[in-house]
């Protein structure tokens, strides 16, 4: 007997923004998710650090032209303008911005729900060399949403097998991945690998190409352009499943992946609290 539909309708979007132009890129995204939110869409994923065109990596960088692109919560009007978005088109949404925060800058996906209300924010928990001027998170949360359960990774977290799988051991069904980095023909299939060793859905989105990989390791659906659009595309979740290799799993063998004392194992780098900022 087949299983039930559970389908959900997926906006990613595709698009380049402008370095440190927040007016001009938040224009880029409420034009594009207006211009899909009576598609019925379910949930809408902005590539990684959105807002401020992922300026930390730029050679002009500097604390106080960073900070002025940063968002705090509370204070944002652009946060307040995607809660109100989320809420007046009955879709969920994820934001990437720099969130400055007890001091220090994260490299945030924000989560809002239908309602409006922020369900949770991720933090990029991976960083290279070229964003280690944020702070790294510390935790890989899920969120349950009326749909399922989803979980968030941000670009570089999708490198590491472990970061995904946890997600999917915690119940995610789908991950919704904010992304700005490698795009290239090898990262598809990196992703087909981590929708198959989890038997999950991947839905990247990314400034060049949005794609989404299924359970069985197939390439679902895939947005490549120079031009700004969105990849709306429907996943059925009743698909994922924990037969076959995730069920046969042999997690006493597994140890070595949680020993902290073994010699590659590195403490993050956290950078300073920003002046003025406090910060612990």
């Amino acid at each position: 007997m087949p299983l039930e539909n559970r389908s959900v309708r997926v906006g990613l979007l595709k698009a380049m923004p402008a370095k440190w132009d927040v007016e001009a890129n938040w224009d880029v995204f409420e034009a594009q998710f207006t211009r899909h939110r009576d598609s019925g869409l379910d949930v809408f994923v902005t590539p990684e650090c959105f807002l401020d065109g992922y300026a930390v990596t730029e050679a002009d960088w500097n604390v106080p032209r960073f900070r002025s692109v940063a968002q705090t919560l509370g204070e944002s009007s652009f946060i307040r303008s995607v809660l109100d978005l989320a809420g007046g088109s009955n879709t969920h949404i994820v934001f990437g911005f720099t969130e400055l925060k007890n001091g220090r800058f994260y490299n945030a996906a924000l989560l809002v729900g239908r309602n409006g209300e922020i369900v949770g924010t991720y933090y990029k928990t991976h960083l290279q060399n070229h964003d280690r001027r944020y702070a790294p998170g510390r935790d890989l949360p899920v969120f349950e949403l009326d749909f399922g359960t989803a979980g968030v990774a941000i670009c570089a977290d999708r490198r590491w097998p472990e970061s995904i799988r946890v997600l999917r051991l915690k119940g995610a069904e789908v991950c919704l991945l904010p992304t700005y980095g490698m795009w290239h023909l090898d990262n598809e299939w990196w992703m087909r690998t981590r929708s198959y060793e989890n038997q999950m859905y991947v839905c990247f989105a990314h400034p060049n190409v949005a794609l989404i990989t299924g359970p069985e390791g197939q390439l679902d659906a895939k947005l490549q352009s120079n031009v700004a659009d969105v990849l709306v595309h429907d996943i059925d979740l009743a698909t994922v499943t924990d037969a076959n290799h995730l069920a046969d799993r042999r997690p006493e063998l597994y140890g070595i992946l949680s020993d902290e004392t073994h010699p590659s194992r590195q403490d993050p780098f956290i950078p300073p609290a920003v002046d003025g900022d406090g910060g612990n």
